[in-house]
């Protein structure tokens, strides 16, 4: 798979670029949770108080506080008393000021404590020394706490005494006390508010801080509206970020994607068009197709969902573990641990099961696009002997074997997700039991249980990802593997090095000698051709001819170096054809194949196939000489008539003429024509052979024949029997010398006609 994805480096500004989205992605998704948390604790619950200290605080209500303080300067430190707007020195106690208190406010404000330009840190510090003062001035400010305390501070108290201080305020009563009892009086309620939950703790300084704002008119309820409003509105902003990142990355991955796609295409394809007939042979038609196809899209489909799983379900799964473990409660992270360890088993599993069967889907695929390859192919054949039942059966039983594959493995994967979902609820609930449980304990908030819900399911659903990607890898995976063996096979034929590289010999321009040429097709045990040595020349017709198996076409296809030969040599134009490049080789060669192969478009471009900026007249000349014109003028749009895929809408002899006037038209060193001219009738073939001989003096032509009718005037025949040169000659010297070729034409034709 990382021999594949080294094509990303085409496009890694993008990945680059991705990566950077996801990480702001991620961030910002792990960061919603926390404003949940702030909106139930310190927007509903807390009243909009973040920090449990007092930005501005009565003479009066300070003076009843620091009753409750241990040191009474710890607090007063930070803080400023101001008596009247003129004594306001600094900004910052102008922005407190103006932020609680309005303009009548302020024109008839009394003394006031306002709080010092203080650091974050600073201000945290000194809420910790103020929760117990806060809470001492709840219980105070609570008329009924207030009245059991005052009745248990009297017990002891003389009657006369106590009738006088009953009508005296609790606070005026602790003032008055001695230093030793006020002392014992706060050890106790220190030691009392020390036992009780932080979160108790700190709900209570919170409400004491709101009843501090409300005994100076502060409007409380207008605190707590902007504090939900600008926290949701920075709620909505992270949101935004992170839904801007998901559709930014989405489409730059699916651009990724398809760039790697198209990139592997054109390497696999370009690769196949390197491949000798040998490599050709060892992959198959249907199987390089579906490899440049099928597998590809497996690829395609994993890039575009590989990037949110490799970068962003990590950072969500380990940074939303991290943000639990770090919180002020972890007391649930083990419910998230169990959640991981039961899906990496349920994953776990079903990768063993479904694992073997992923690298048997692309094999099966390939059997299927190969039968039916073979069958669409065959259509006619099959119809002809009436076996299209037979041929069903063929391909439902690869087809069957395909979708009982896909089957298994579907059913497999498609119990992942009902499975997972399982694990997710369940630990929903065991964090709603348990942190309920918390919350009525007074040892957690609502807001940081919803918050860990929240993260709960981001660190679930990074793990949910990559189990969906688990689905994706092991086809993928397998599909990579199938596109590496195409472009690490080395093919069988190769250009030679650049210091190696000959050059053709303008002396012997047209010239093909076969010396001691010996070939075997790979894995064959025997020798197709053995000890082959004749020569063809410029200005002459060489003809090929023998027994159906006897090594015509295979001769034919050494020339262009479709196969090499396994012994002897055989050079063109005084060079041994290994020692020049293919595209060399080959541009001096012109080749109309035994099965005339016409591409989709018109019989002007497949006859301009040489040559897209070939001339008109040459177009037309080629045609003529070909015999192909008579047909071509009878077409409704002459030579831009459409020519379908295959040529299959034209006969077999136009398909066979238009494919002779396209090797015409490239006016090569070398003509071959591999029996080309048997689909043609006799007058036709005579007409096309006088007519090429005009053009062909100073070309080497070279034709593969089973009719002697078309042979009978070549200047060279070359007679073939088993893959071995039995005679070499004219018609006439053959006829008198040659057994073989006298059979072949007695076979054909009576001994006046050869006469």
């Amino acid at each position: 798979m990382l021999k594949v994805l080294k094509y990303l480096k085409k496009t890694w500004v993008a990945v680059i670029f991705i990566i950077i989205l996801l990480y702001i992605q991620a961030t910002t998704d792990l960061n919603l949770p926390d404003y949940t948390s702030k909106i139930v604790n310190t927007g509903i619950q807390a009243g909009g108080i973040e920090v449990a200290v007092p930005d501005v605080i009565s003479k009066q209500d300070m003076e009843t506080l620091l009753l409750f303080a241990e040191n009474e300067d710890d607090i007063l430190k930070n803080y400023t008393l101001i008596q009247n707007t003129q004594d306001v020195n600094n900004n910052n106690q102008e922005k407190i000021l103006k932020k609680y208190l309005d303009d009548n406010q302020l024109e008839n404000m009394e003394e006031i404590y306002v709080l010092k330009d203080i650091t974050d840190d600073e201000k945290n510090e000194l809420a910790k020394k103020m929760v117990n003062p806060l809470m001492g001035f709840s219980t105070i400010n609570n008329e009924e706490t207030t009245n059991k305390i005052k009745e248990q501070m009297l017990l002891n108290v003389p009657e006369q005494q106590k009738v006088m201080l009953e009508n005296e305020p609790l606070t005026d009563i602790i003032k008055n006390m001695p230093e030793i009892q006020r002392k014992q009086i706060l050890e106790e309620f220190t030691s009392q508010t020390n036992n009780m939950e932080e979160s108790i703790k700190e709900q209570a300084a919170v409400a004491s801080v709101r009843e501090i704002y409300r005994n100076i008119n502060v409007d409380t309820d207008k605190i707590q509206n902007n504090y939900i409003i600008i926290t949701g509105l920075q709620m909505l902003g992270v949101a935004f970020i992170s839904m801007v990142s998901a559709v930014s990355i989405m489409f730059l991955s699916s651009r990724v994607a398809a760039r790697l796609g198209r990139t592997l295409r054109e390497k696999v394809f370009r690769k196949v068009l390197s491949f000798s007939n040998k490599e050709l042979s060892d992959f198959s038609t249907a199987s390089l197709i579906t490899r440049s196809t099928n597998d590809i899209q497996q690829i395609q489909q994993l890039i575009t969902m590989l990037f949110r799983v490799v970068v962003y379900a990590p950072i969500i799964g380990i940074g939303g573990f991290i943000k639990v473990l770090t919180s002020a409660d972890n007391s649930l992270a083990w419910i998230i641990g169990v959640a991981i360890l039961a899906i990496l088993f349920i994953v776990g599993t079903l990768f063993f099961i479904a694992m073997p069967k992923f690298k048997k889907l692309q094999d099966l695929t390939d059997k299927l696009n190969a039968v039916s390859r073979e069958i669409l192919t065959g259509i006619p054949v099959i119809r002809a002997f009436n076996t299209e039942k037979k041929e069903e059966k063929r391909f439902d039983k690869a087809n069957k074997d395909l979708m009982k594959t896909n089957v298994f493995v579907n059913r497999a994967m498609s119990m992942m997700m009902p499975m997972l979902m399982f694990v997710m609820n369940t630990m929903a609930i065991l964090v709603v039991w348990f942190g309920g449980n918390n919350v009525e304990q007074g040892a957690m908030q609502v807001g940081d249980m919803m918050a860990f819900i929240q993260y709960m399911m981001q660190i679930v659903m990074a793990f949910l990802m990559i189990s969906m990607i688990s689905i994706m890898l092991p086809r993928a995976s397998v599909s990579a593997n199938r596109i590496n063996e195409v472009l690490e096979t080395e093919p069988d034929i190769k250009d030679p090095e650049d210091s190696e590289t000959k050059q053709f010999d303008p002396n012997k321009k047209g010239l093909v000698e076969f010396k001691n040429v010996c070939f075997r097709y790979p894995d064959a045990d025997t020798e197709i051709l053995e000890d082959i040595n004749f020569t063809a020349r410029p200005g002459q017709t060489t003809a090929i001819i023998g027994s159906t198996g006897s090594g015509k076409s295979t001769i034919v296809n050494l020339i262009p170096r479709f196969y090499d030969v396994t012994e002897g040599e055989l050079l063109i134009d005084g060079v041994n054809i290994k020692q020049v490049k293919q595209k060399d080789l080959r541009n001096i060669i012109g080749l109309a194949p035994q099965k005339g192969l016409l591409f989709s478009g018109t019989i002007e471009t497949n006859i301009k196939y040489s040559d897209e900026e070939m001339s008109d007249e040459r177009m037309i000349q080629a045609a003529q000489i070909a015999q192909a014109e008579e047909f071509i003028e009878t077409k409704e749009k002459k030579y831009q008539d459409e020519i379908s895929q295959g040529g299959t809408n034209v006969s077999g002899g136009q398909r066979q003429r238009l494919s002779i006037a396209r090797a015409i038209a490239k006016d090569p060193e070398i003509f071959i024509f591999d029996d080309t001219f048997s689909a043609l009738d006799l007058k036709t073939d005579s007409k096309l052979r006088e007519e090429l001989s005009k053009i062909t003096k100073n070309k080497t032509v070279i034709i593969v024949a089973q009719r002697i009718s078309t042979i009978l005037n070549a200047d060279q025949i070359v007679v073939l029997e088993e893959g071995k040169v039995v005679g070499i000659g004219t018609h006439k010297e053959l006829m008198e010398n040659n057994e073989t070729y006298r059979q072949i034409a007695l076979s054909q034709m009576s001994e006046d006609e050869l006469k």
